[in-house]
């Protein structure tokens, strides 16, 4: 994949975080679930950015940088889809 592909999907990720990370506080019943919920998809998603940096180390094509984002959001893409469809009201 180019870097111009690599890029795209990265703003894709981090667009997944910040949507994630936005809609949360609308569906938590208090103040402190809601930093709960964010610190928990921080962690994880921290977690599977080192995950994803550890895969594509050496890679020329991949910055490590670039593979941190993708790992971290890619924790968050679950999330945002959920909220996502909550906020249209599909799901009780």
């Amino acid at each position: 994949m180019s870097i111009v592909g690599i890029l795209i999907w990265t703003l894709a990720m981090v667009g997944a975080v910040v949507y994630a990370q936005y809609r949360i506080p609308f569906h938590a019943t208090n103040t402190t679930q809601s930093w709960v919920v964010r610190l928990m998809l921080v962690v994880v998603g921290v977690g599977v950015g080192f995950v994803s940096v550890s895969r594509y180390q050496g890679s020329a094509s991949m910055p490590p940088v670039l593979a941190f984002l993708n790992g971290f959001g890619a924790a968050h893409v679950p999330a945002a889809f959920i909220l996502w469809m909550k906020g249209r009201d599909s799901v009780p």
